[in-house]
């Protein structure tokens, strides 16, 4: 049962990201907006945490602000942290990922389209100037910029060492971070295993950080406690 289970949600998964990135393609062709993109980018994560029958519970939605730009700083253990975050999040997103996503037919293009952010993580300058167009962006459609301060997906479920580059554009916009923590997506899908499990994902979002008055300097002291804050998160106790 659970390799059939696992097989049903991976070509659910394909599917429905074909679909959804064909809408994107259209919607580009024709000179889509921010709101259709976000619907899809939405009804793409819902989609799939649907059909792979699993509950996503968002907590502390009150501090994402609809009115300005905002940088979701999430832990990152599995790819149901995507479709969680690309489900729960309430206004326009973009994800900061590595450049081969780009690269992936149909998807990349949809990718790109939708404005979500690729890096080139081995060559530093070209990716410090991306970031700093992307900011400019940001800071004028009131955006959320998704960021994995890990660069990878965490095998035990414990947070990685945080990569430093990955603040370079909340130094570069003085934009508030969000401590966010994706629970229970290690159990539903552990990294390096294709199988798949029924179960409960919780994403948490914390209260924002400011980063007016951070620079290069002491940029580890607000990678320190955007860490902190995550970690604080993911032990968070439930109400009984």
């Amino acid at each position: 049962m659970s390799m059939l289970y696992s097989l049903w949600v991976w070509l659910s998964c394909s599917f429905l990201t074909f679909i959804w990135s064909s809408l994107t393609l259209i919607g580009g062709l024709f000179g889509a907006g921010q709101r259709y993109m976000h619907w899809i980018e939405s009804n793409w994560g819902k989609s799939i945490i649907w059909a792979s029958l699993i509950k996503v519970e968002a907590q502390g939605l009150e501090h994402l602000r609809m009115d300005q730009p905002q940088i979701v700083a999430s832990n990152h253990q599995s790819w149901f942290d995507v479709f969680s975050l690309a489900a729960k999040l309430p206004k326009k997103f973009r994800f900061v990922a590595k450049e081969e996503l780009s690269r992936i037919p149909l998807f990349g293009r949809a990718w790109r389209i939708c404005g979500h952010i690729s890096v080139n993580r081995s060559d530093r300058l070209q990716a410090i100037r991306i970031l700093g167009h992307w900011g400019d962006v940001v800071r004028n459609d009131n955006s959320i910029i998704v960021i994995f301060p890990e660069g990878t997906r965490s095998a035990t479920g414990e947070l990685l060492p945080f990569k430093k580059g990955a603040f370079m554009l909340a130094l570069h916009t003085h934009v508030d971070i969000v401590p966010t923590a994706v629970i229970g997506s290690s159990r539903v899908l552990p990294k390096g295993d294709w199988r798949v499990r029924k179960g409960r994902i919780i994403v948490r979002f914390g209260e924002p950080i400011p980063t007016v008055g951070y620079t290069e300097k002491n940029r580890e002291e607000l990678v320190a406690l955007v860490r902190e804050r995550i970690q604080q998160l993911k032990q968070q106790v439930e109400p009984a």
